[in-house]
């Protein structure tokens, strides 16, 4: 049985998913397609969030902190963000190479409400949903959410498969994308949210360094920045591999979508009943070393159906990390200071997501294509070596207990 907290979430995930699928996918296709943006400016596209990322956590985690309700912050920062897609719609219209760093502009102005929407959520939702739940509602909300983006992807690569170079095509998408941000404002309004009279001296603090003595935060932390580096750097390739080397239009943009989202649906149950049995760590490793394998199977072949088969493979494990990893640093992340565990790990995470592209980027334009996915895979069979190291360590301790 649900809780009402359990069932708004899931309502606000459902609209989210569709505002997502409606909108993100489709950006690097449209600044490639209708702008004429070039590698670099595509790898600005995954660079520039984080980087705003990075110089808005610590006023967000301050705001968020001493806010007497989250949810409000976080729903109003998502419409905001929804918006400027409203302003994305028109950008086509801009002469020129102008367009596309407009696009840019906007993509990073996006970001300053993203980050609070963001660090809010996890926040907000890992303190209404109770630890014994996590695994099964997350595994629950994930899928029905996957289910939803898949439908909606679907509907856009059938209704939209030969209107790849249309710029009203993306118009279209982005100005329902706002309209849909309206819903997800709308349910996260209706969560209960403990109101809290009275905001501690500590929670007024913008930082607890004391976090970072916590042995057990500070190795997971490591081990998931560098897998996190690994997994990164290689968002900008796969959308110029997909678009420039395989030239896929938006119906096989949305068909790869599809096969990695026919492939989470269906295994987010089994990570969640092999994370309940095993552990999130043990399973974690597996999740690791099964990421690896995309950039280096994806460079074999630029036939449209096997990439599909690529998607449907690395959604397999997509759905794990997906699952597992924010299952994870809540478990490595004590109660008491859960909100600057997070802060952390955001602030972290935004430099490596905004380096890596950039890296991932500079490889290719220096060497090749298939170079910089070998290295994406490198880094990240070394976190998932390092992912195995932590649950050796852990696994010694509980035996020694």
């Amino acid at each position: 049985m649900r809780t009402y907290n359990e069932k708004m979430s899931i309502y606000h995930g459902m609209a989210s998913a569709v505002a997502t699928n409606m909108s993100n996918s489709y950006i690097p296709i449209f600044a490639m397609t209708i702008l004429g943006a070039t590698n670099y400016q595509v790898g600005l596209i995954s660079s520039l969030p984080p980087l705003v990322t990075l110089l808005m956590t610590l006023p967000a985690a301050i705001l968020l902190n001493r806010a007497i309700e989250q949810k409000k912050l976080v729903a109003f920062s998502v419409l905001a963000a929804r918006f400027v897609f409203l302003l994305i719609a028109f950008v086509s219209y801009v002469p020129g190479s102008f367009g596309s760093w407009i696009l840019l502009l906007l993509i990073a102005t996006m970001s300053i409400p993203n980050t609070m929407a963001n660090m809010g959520w996890q926040s907000f939702i890992g303190n209404i949903i109770e630890d014994h739940r996590r695994a099964q509602f997350f595994s629950d909300r994930n899928r029905l959410l996957t289910i939803v983006g898949l439908i909606v992807t679907l509907i856009i690569g059938l209704l939209m498969k030969d209107a790849t170079a249309n710029a009203v095509t993306y118009q279209i998408l982005f100005m329902f994308t706002f309209i849909v941000g309206i819903f997800e404002l709308y349910f996260l309004l209706k969560h209960n949210e403990p109101i809290r009279e009275e905001v501690s001296a500590t929670r007024k603090r913008a930082m607890d360094w004391s976090i970072f003595k916590n042995n057990r935060y500070v190795l997971f932390l490591v081990v998931a920045l560098v897998f996190n580096f690994g997994w990164q750097m290689a968002w900008g390739l796969f959308n110029i591999y997909n678009i420039r080397y395989a030239e896929a239009t938006i119906f096989w943009v949305s068909m790869f979508n599809v096969g990695s989202m026919i492939a989470q649906i269906f295994s987010f149950s089994l990570w969640r009943k092999w994370s309940q049995k095993y552990g999130n760590m043990s399973v974690f490793v597996w999740v690791a070393f099964g990421m690896s394998s995309a950039p280096l199977l994806t460079v074999l072949s630029t036939n449209h159906l096997y990439l599909v088969a690529m998607y449907m493979l690395s959604g397999f494990f997509v759905s794990g990390t997906v699952l597992i990893l924010f299952n994870l640093l809540l478990e490595n992340s004590p109660q008491e200071v859960r909100t600057y565990c997070i802060t952390s790990y955001n602030v972290l995470l935004a430099i490596i997501a905004f380096t890596s592209p950039q890296i991932g980027i500079w490889l290719l334009e220096m060497y090749s294509m298939e170079v910089a996915m070998y290295l994406s895979t490198g880094m990240r069979l070394l976190a998932a070596f390092g992912f195995f190291v932590l649950y050796i360590i852990r696994k010694k301790r509980e035996i020694t207990m």
